[in-house]
């Protein structure tokens, strides 16, 4: 199995720090998790793992070889149900990613709609909301598919995180060589879906995972709460099923690269140690 990291283990630390705790621990594989337009403060300051994705890609390129690391995706979260706003990571900055993506030799960009965070986008009707993600990927879907990546929906919201909300949204993209899924297995619980029915219905259209195990006392927030950015437990702690969802994943032929989303060292050498296990 290919086993990344999310490169933010370390708070307030830059990008190379990341990179560097992620070589200590052994692991071969990460991503470009957090991005931004233009400059940075944070990151120019060193106390923000974020990189630009007006960057130069050698700049990027050389801070993945410095740690022999093989990047394996760009993410680009959105806001897809909020209005457009200078201020707001959307379409543009999705493009940017998939156009990064390609200059990196990255084959696959990660995005979805989060939450919105305006009365206007909390008001939409689900099929408003639906038209709204459909407008707004609609030029990155293509850009992904002339520049041949893969763009994956992660569930991360009221609609990516059920098989019926992510289903609706894939059949209004279409593209489907193009536009696939990045099934995360936290996420998909905790906004009340099920990630083993992720695998039964979207097959081989899941092309990426992100790992994050839940704990018992999250049971109350199912269906509330759409999205969490790391996990705090090891995988195989919780009560999501990781072991089972892996050999679900291995009976489709699932070959793609992973990427585990928990916080702490420990927690994190743990998690690889179990899907070596699990998946050997």
């Amino acid at each position: 199995m290919i086993i990344g990291c999310f490169a933010l283990i370390e708070p307030f630390t830059p990008v190379r720090r990341q990179f560097q705790l992620i070589r200590e621990m052994g692991i071969d594989y990460v991503d470009l998790t957090d991005s931004h337009d233009g400059a940075s403060l944070g990151s120019e300051a060193g106390f923000v793992a974020s990189l630009s994705l007006d960057s130069h890609p050698a700049k990027i390129r050389q801070l993945v070889e410095e740690f022999q690391l093989t990047m394996t995706s760009v993410c680009a979260h959105a806001n897809l149900l909020d209005p457009t706003s200078p201020d707001r990571y959307g379409t543009a900055e999705v493009i940017k990613a998939i156009r990064l993506a390609d200059l990196l030799d990255v084959k696959q960009v990660i995005t979805t709609e989060l939450e919105p965070k305006t009365e206007f986008g909390r008001n939409l009707s689900r099929a408003e909301k639906l038209f709204s993600i459909r407008e707004k990927l609609y030029e990155p879907v293509l850009w992904a598919e002339e520049l041949g990546i893969e763009l994956l929906l992660e569930p991360h919201g009221e609609l990516t995180d059920t098989v019926d909300g992510m289903s609706a949204i894939l059949e209004a993209l279409g593209h489907e060589a193009t536009v696939g899924v990045n099934l995360d297995t936290g996420n998909s619980w905790l906004g009340g879906g099920d990630p083993h029915d992720f695998v039964k219905v979207f097959g081989r259209r899941i092309k990426h995972v992100h790992w994050k195990d839940m704990p018992a006392e999250w049971e109350s927030q199912r269906g509330t709460r759409f999205g969490c950015g790391m996990g705090t437990i090891p995988l195989g702690d919780g009560v999501v099923g990781i072991e089972q969802i892996v050999a679900e994943l291995q009976a489709i032929g699932f070959d793609g690269p992973t990427t585990l989303e928990v916080a702490g060292v420990e927690n994190v050498k743990t998690s690889v140690e179990r899907l070596r296990q699990w998946s050997s």
